[in-house]
Order: structure tokens, then C-alpha cells, then sequence
């Protein structure tokens, strides 16, 4: 077998004390930038990319550096998403469903050693399938066209159920509003501006952060704020660790998110927001009834942390193999590599094959170091439940205002901002639930981006939606999750009839 042979030269490279130390550098700089709302991975690795050209890095160096700061920053999401419900990036909005009502119960030491736990799980799983089922599944994905990924979104979609909480029609309203809001900036076939009333500001459309950062971050100051003016307490910090049964206990989750988001990362453009969205649907769908998706449940953080680390490394399956970059990070990796010489596409393992084994014993290497750089943190991360709340507040405030204003230098973003926040807290009021705002408007302009592909490609028939077998099944299982809370549920309620009768 040759992989075994190529993975020890990998090895080889990935253990030079230059390239070690480049493996550090990335996963701490990356485990920051998780934990910066504001930051994120793709303006951590941009601003990288300038350093590896100063320091005339060789090529496996310099992916080595970059792709160390892009997993380091999925997993350093977790952390502000658990503990002050600030999610710094797509893939963390899922996060903070369970992982801050775990901290308000004084359960943030494991809600945070679990997300460790996971990354490193899962992104074990992923670097053994790009080693393994690297070209395979590439030429997998290179079958997805515009009506495939549009079916993809509408399965995306259909976690909706999952996010609903208590109230479907109200979950229906705010992934409206999402959508609503997708449609912001100009249009991407015409060039006409929509909804933006004359604000340059807003042909770009809305920023992510902008909202996310709104509607949580400014939303949940404004809540404690009330807590604290009726008297309510703040929960306990409580334990650092993962017990052995906690962690058994999330073991299934974080295997099954580790190999959906694998799958999911291998797609060009879903990225690891997707992934997480629908590893938390298929996790809750999993257990049903049983489990406290939604209230505090270990599991609802160990499947989509595990899923975002996990697509982070399905997402070097089309860079490598096929030249596409499977996310915005990878797209600025991708010119980076290209302006060093190195051009990925299907004879890349050939070509260079110090650089793609370099990179892939790297990433074994980078997943151990950010369990040992993280677990012994995770005490010093959960502290800050214990800061006064005269002074955690104000500092929430400002780190939000300082990450929204440092990404587009613009006094308009802080605006926004602040009124999304005003907008959060009422939807909060009215128990609205605020993460599918974020679904619409995350996969929004995606699906209309490839809706309307498909209808040019079949000149306006609506039939290519569901003329391939790929199509087909993603329709499907989109339904099934639709419909799996009303069968759960008839069972649920045939289970406790037959209880009654014996």
C-alpha cells in the first residue's frame, strides 16, 4: 500500500523543527482568532498570508501555517458561543443553543472540555479521510451542480424543525426574516439594488457578524441587564473537567458529527455552518424525546463542534484534488498556494507531493496540539462566569462593538448592530427563536444563487430541480426530517398508551 510510505515522508516534513513550530504558531493564532468575535477564520488567514510571503516560506511550510490557523479558529468559536453566548462565526451560531444553557447552569467546564474533545475526534476522522478517500470522494462532489446544491439548501432548511423550540410558526417567521434579509445588497444576476434605500453600505449586503453579533451578543447584555434588575442570580462556575461518563455519553455525537460534516466540508461552498446546522438536526432527530436538545444537552455541542472541525478538513478535499476551494478560507488558501507556484488541481499528489502529505501529517500533529493546548485553558476560559457583572457586561459590549467595527472600519455596522440587538431582545421577549434569522440569512443568497443557475441552464424548466438521482435523495431526507418530529412525536404518544394500558 502506498499511502503508508507517503505519510511517513509526510511525517518527515511535518516533524522539521521550522514546520513544528509553524504548526504551533497556527493552531494557537487560530484558537484566538475562534475566540475574537469579529475576527474569524477567513480574515485571520488573509492576514496571514502576507507574513508566509515576507518570511519566504516554502510552499508546505506556508499550508502548514494557514491551514493550522483555520482549524485552530473552528474550534476557538466554542468559546465565546458557551460562555457569552457569542457566536464569532456561522458555524457556532448551533453552539450556543445547548453550550450556553449549559454554562447558566454552571456546567461551562464541560460544555467546553466536550467541544475539545470533539475538535480533536473529528478532526482525527477528517485528516484520515483526506488521506484515505481523498480522490474518491472529490470526484463525488464534482457531480453536485446548481439544482443539487439547491436541493442541499432546502435540506439545510429543513433543520428548521430543530431550531424551532416550542413554536413552529414563530420559527417559520424568523427564518423568514432571515430571508428577508438574504435579499439585502445587489441582485447577483442583475446587478440592481434590493432593499438597500440608498445606503452604499448595503450593496454588499448584510454582514454576518453585523447580525449575529446583534441579535446575540447585544440582545443577551440587554436580558442580563433585566435579570439583574429583578434580582436573578448568576449561575455557578462549577467543574472544569469531563467526567468518563460524559464524555462516553457524547462519544455517538461527536462520531456522527465528525462524518457528517466530513461529507458535508468534501461539498465546494457548503462549508462548516451547514454542517454544524444539520449534524445538531440529525442529532436531535437521533434521540428524540429523550434527549434536552435546546435546554442544556452535552450532545447539542459535541455534533456541530465536531461537524465544523470536521468540514474544515473535507474542505481540503476539493482544494487539493480539484483545484476549488470548499470555503472562503480555502479560497484565499487556494491563492496563496497559486502565487507560490504550486497549482492545486488532480495531478497535485504527484506534482508535490511534499506539500500535500506535509499538510496532512501536519493536521494529525495540529489536532493533538490543540487538545493540549486547550484542555488545560478550559479553566481559565470558564472564570470569566465568576467576573462581576458590573464589569462583564460593559466588557461583552465592547468587544462586540470593537470586532464589528475592526472588520469594515464602518460607524454604520455599529448602527446595525445595535439595532439588530434592539431587534434580538424583543424577538427574545416574545420567544421568538433568533437562530434561524441566521439560517435564512446564511443560506439564502446561496440558494438563490443556484436556483436561478439551474433555470438557466434548463432555459426556465423547474424540473431540473429533481432530475438527478443526488437531487432526489436530498429532497427526500429533507422531507424525512420534516416529518420525523410529527412520527416522533405519534410514537412518543403510542408508547405512553400502551404504557397506560399495562
Amino acid at each position: 500500500m502506498d499511502t503508508l510510505p507517503l505519510l511517513a515522508n509526510g511525517f518527515s516534513v511535518a516533524f522539521q523543527p521550522l514546520n513544528l513550530f509553524l504548526v504551533f504558531i497556527g493552531a494557537l493564532v487560530g484558537t484566538l482568532i475562534g475566540v475574537l468575535p469579529g475576527i474569524g477564520p477567513i480574515s485571520g488567514v488573509a492576514l496571514l498570508v502576507p507574513l508566509t510571503f515576507a518570511l519566504r516560506l516554502p510552499p508546505e511550510s506556508a499550508i502548514i501555517l494557514l491551514a493550522g490557523i483555520y482549524y485552530g479558529a473552528m474550534y476557538g468559536g466554542s468559546t465565546t458561543s458557551i460562555l457569552l453566548n457569542i457566536p464569532g462565526e456561522t458555524s457556532s451560531v448551533v453552539t450556543t443553543l445547548d453550550g450556553h444553557q449549559l454554562a447558566r447552569q454552571g456546567r461551562a467546564g464541560p460544555a467546553l472540555a466536550v467541544a475539545a474533545w470533539g475538535s480533536f475526534i473529528a478532526g482525527t476522522l477528517s485528516v484520515l479521510g483526506l488521506m484515505l478517500l481523498g480522490p474518491l470522494l472529490a470526484q463525488w462532489a464534482i457531480r453536485f451542480g446548481p439544482a443539487e446544491y439547491f436541493a442541499l439548501m432546502v435540506f439545510g432548511f429543513s433543520t428548521l424543525s430543530a431550531l424551532a423550540g416550542k413554536n413552529m410558526a414563530k420559527a417559520l417567521v424568523a427564518t423568514l426574516f432571515g430571508l428577508m434579509l438574504a435579499t439585502v445588497g445587489l441582485d447577483p444576476q442583475s446587478n440592481v439594488a434590493r432593499y438597500t434605500f440608498g445606503q452604499l453600505k448595503l450593496y454588499d449586503g448584510m454582514d454576518f457578524l453585523v447580525v449575529a453579533i446583534g441579535l446575540f451578543a447585544v440582545s443577551e447584555v440587554l436580558m442580563l441587564l433585566e435579570e439583574k434588575a429583578s434580582g436573578a442570580t448568576k449561575a455557578a462556575v462549577g467543574r472544569v473537567y469531563l467526567s468518563l461518563k460524559e464524555f462516553l455519553f457524547s462519544l455517538g455525537a461527536i462520531f456522527r458529527g465528525g462524518i457528517l460534516g466530513f461529507l458535508i466540508g468534501v461539498l465546494p461552498g457548503a462549508g462548516a455552518s451547514i454542517a454544524s446546522f444539520v449534524s445538531y438536526t440529525v442529532e436531535k432527530r437521533f434521540h428524540g424525546p429523550r434527549g434536552r436538545f435546546g435546554q442544556g444537552d452535552l450532545r447539542g455541542v459535541a455534533a456541530p463542534e465536531s461537524a465544523n472541525n470536521a468540514a474544515a478538513g473535507g474542505a481540503m478535499i476539493p482544494l487539493l484534488t480539484l483545484g476549488l476551494p470548499g470555503s472562503g478560507t480555502t479560497a484565499i488558501m487556494l491563492g496563496a498556494l497559486s502565487s507560490l507556484g504550486v497549482n492545486p488541481g488532480p495531478q497535485m499528489f504527484q506534482q508535490h507531493p511534499q506539500v500535500v502529505w506535509g499538510l496532512i501529517a501536519s493536521m494529525y500533529v495540529g489536532n493533538a496540539m490543540l487538545l493540549v493546548l486547550n484542555l488545560p485553558l478550559v479553566g481559565l476560559f470558564v472564570r470569566l462566569l465568576s467576573v462581576p457583572r458590573w464589569f462583564l457586561l460593559p466588557a461583552v459590549l465592547a468587544v462586540s462593538f470593537i470586532g464589528v467595527y475592526a472588520v469594515n472600519n464602518s460607524p454604520f455596522d455599529l448602527l446595525l448592530m445595535t439595532l439588530f440587538g434592539l431587534v434580538g431582545y424583543l424577538m427574545r421577549k416574545l420567544d421568538f427563536p433568533l437562530a434561524p434569522v441566521l439560517l435564512g440569512l446564511v443560506l439564502g443568497n446561496l440558494m438563490e444563487i443556484n436556483l436561478r443557475r439551474a433555470l438557466a441552464i434548463s432555459n426556465g424548466d423547474w424540473g431540473v430541480l429533481f432530475s438527478g438521482p443526488i437531487a432526489i435523495t436530498l429532497w427526500a431526507l429533507a422531507v424525512l426530517s420534516l416529518a420525523s418530529p410529527w412520527v416522533l412525536s405519534r410514537f412518543a404518544k403510542r408508547g405512553s398508551l400502551d404504557d397506560a394500558e399495562v
